[in-house]
């Protein structure tokens, strides 16, 4: 779901009350852990951490005037989400991912490409998370970024 917020604290004061603390909880541990070459803002109508066009100008791809993202959090219909760009174009970062998970979480992982979804929310890693966002750093993602998702798409043209 994406709220019509321009704030963070105006996009958690729209959550339901029971989403309220979860997404405070990742969002603060978000920020203790990120690397400092992202900023955080409201991205696609969740809050987001992304490489401002200061760092990198040519912006993302799909639409150069908005900032490269890299990790989102957002409360849907039924779940909490994070999305981390990471995983989705870092097979070692998923592989590491997804072995980690079960010493910090009892519920069984359910996650798509780059979305991870968390249906009871007093199960979240929150420590996971943090340690996951602080495996890339916003150079490192720009990288990435370049060698494997805006290249492949030239390549297809």
């Amino acid at each position: 779901m994406q709220y019509k917020t321009k704030t963070i604290l105006e996009y958690i004061s729209q959550l339901p009350e029971d989403r309220k603390p979860p997404i405070s909880k990742l969002r603060n541990v978000i920020n203790q852990n990120i690397d400092k070459g992202f900023s955080e803002e409201i991205n696609y109508g969740m809050i987001g951490w992304v490489v401002p066009h200061s760092l990198y100008p040519d912006g993302y791809h799909c639409d150069p005037k908005l900032p490269l993202p890299f990790l989102n959090i957002a409360s849907q219909k039924h779940f909490v989400a994070v999305y981390h760009m990471g995983i989705y174009a870092s097979p070692k970062l998923l592989k590491w991912f997804i072995r980690e998970y079960p010493k910090h979480c009892s519920t069984k992982l359910d996650m798509g490409k780059s979305c991870i979804r968390f249906k009871k929310l007093e199960s979240i890693p929150c420590d996971l998370i943090g340690e996951l966002a602080s495996k890339m750093s916003a150079e490192e993602w720009i990288q990435l970024y370049e060698s494997n998702v805006k290249d492949s798409r030239k390549r297809k043209i």
